[in-house]
Formats: structure tokens, C-alpha cells, sequence
């Protein structure tokens, strides 16, 4: 009944997607509040708060990499879950090289290489979830669609705004259906591992990275000194962090 909840969550969710009308990208999307200019960089803050996510991905990657083999009592219990946190900090960290390109000239075309590592963070870590509250098959399983869902999403938006059909409602389910998702599996679902709580904080840091996205200009206009959408960056590499935080110090339950 656990496991039908989430799942009648997900065809509830595309079920609604599916009776959206098409929804195009804003070109108000690309007006951001900072477009100051630093050291010859445009937008130069949005740029370079982009630094923390290549930061965050390597030292995922550092500690990944040393990291023994998988035992019950470790941080990481199965040999996929190494590979699926390899992916999700590669894609944090090219979060942060997208990110930055993106903002050097915000379009839609750089647009594109801002969401596509993006997607491979969000899918990576909802296969994880799913295999460490669920089953561990099913994540494993899981994985490579998720990652081709979310990476789909982003191709199906950019082929349709080169048409002049653009459509985000696929990208806005892959982004927010795992937001939904996870917390449902954290109040259903036994831990595989310790720490859990680690994932509500990296959950409230995101959550705070898009209040401040919402509020670019009005945090801009108090004083000037930076806007919402850089401390957005900065606030979603803390939650980077968080995971990576807790992978390092978590240790495995026996069920």
C-alpha cells in the first residue's frame, strides 16, 4: 500500500500534466535583477556563484573515490549506489560550468546546458531514494530511464522552442514530482541508512534556493549589493552539500 501511494502520486501528477496546455518558456525568464559587470564577466555575480557546485561535485567525487567496497554497515551498501552518486555529483558539478555559461549570455540555447546537469541530479537522487527507502533493485532498475526521462525532458523543450512550440510541462514534472516524492518515501519508508534527517535540511536549502529565485529583484533593490538568483545559486550548493554531508557520515542500518 506504501509503494501504491507514491506510485498513484506519480500518475496523479502526469495525469495533471498531461491536461496543461503547453507552457513555453518566459522570455521574462532571462531578465535577471544583477547584470553588473565584473573583471570584463556579464552578470558577473551569477557567474561566478555558480563556483560552489563545481566545489561540491569534486569533493563528492574525492570521497567517492576513495571509498572502499560497499559493506552493510558503511555509507554505501550496494556497488550501483557508488555509481549513481558519481553521476549525481558529475552533475552537480556540471550544474556549475552549465550554470555559468548560461548566465554569460541567458537564452534559451544556453538555457539548455543550465537544465540538462540538472536533471541528471535530480533523477540520480530519486533513484537513490527510491533505493534506500524502497528497494534496492528498483533503484538500480530505475536509474538509467529516470536519467533518460529527465534528459528527454530537457530535448523536448528546446526542440519545441526552436519550433516555436516550446513545452516545459515535462521538465517541470521531472524537477518537481521527486520534491513531492521524497518526503512522502521519508514518512513511508524504514532507512537503509542513518542520517536521514540530512535529507529535510538539503530539502529545506532547495526550498530556500527558490524563494530566492522568486524574489531576484526584490532582494536586488534592498541596497543593491546581490540579488535573489545569486543567492539562490549559493543557497542550492549548500544543499549539494548537505547530501554529500550525509553520505559521508551516514552508516548503514540491518533491516
Amino acid at each position: 500500500m506504501r509503494v501504491w501511494v507514491i506510485v498513484g502520486v506519480g500518475l496523479a501528477a502526469i495525469v495533471t500534466v498531461l491536461f496543461l496546455p503547453p507552457i513555453p518558456q518566459d522570455p521574462a525568464y532571462h531578465d535577471f535583477a544583477d547584470r553588473r559587470r565584473f573583471l570584463g564577466i556579464p552578470n558577473a555575480l551569477n557567474v561566478l556563484s555558480n563556483a560552489p557546485f563545481v566545489l561540491v561535485g569534486a569533493l563528492g567525487w574525492t570521497f567517492l573515490l576513495r571509498q572502499g567496497r560497499p559493506r552493510a554497515d558503511g555509507p554505501l551498501t550496494a556497488p550501483w549506489e557508488r555509481a549513481a552518486f558519481l553521476i549525481l555529483f558529475a552533475g552537480v558539478g556540471l550544474t556549475g560550468f552549465g550554470s555559468a555559461y548560461y548566465h554569460l549570455a541567458p537564452g534559451n540555447v544556453t538555457l539548455f546546458w543550465d537544465r540538462l546537469p540538472m536533471t541528471i541530479v535530480f533523477m540520480s537522487l530519486f533513484a537513490l531514494l527510491i533505493g534506500e527507502r524502497i528497494s534496492l533493485s528498483a533503484g538500480q532498475r530505475l536509474l538509467p530511464v529516470l536519467l533518460l526521462v529527465g534528459a528527454g525532458s530537457v530535448v523536448y523543450w528546446l526542440v519545441g522552442e526552436l519550433s516555436g512550440a516550446g513545452d516545459l510541462r515535462l521538465y517541470g514534472l521531472v524537477q518537481f514530482f521527486p520534491l513531492v516524492a521524497i518526503p512522502l518515501m521519508l514518512l513511508l519508508f524504514s532507512p537503509r541508512y542513518t542520517r536521514g534527517a540530512d535529507l529535510v535540511g538539503a530539502l529545506a536549502w532547495y526550498a530556500l534556493a527558490k524563494i530566492f529565485e522568486l524574489l531576484d529583484a526584490r532582494t536586488f533593490a534592498v541596497g543593491g549589493v546581490v540579488s535573489g538568483h545569486t543567492l539562490k545559486h549559493l543557497a542550492s550548493a549548500v544543499a549539494m552539500y548537505w547530501i554529500l554531508r550525509m553520505v559521508k557520515t551516514r552508516r548503514g542500518i540491518r533491516w
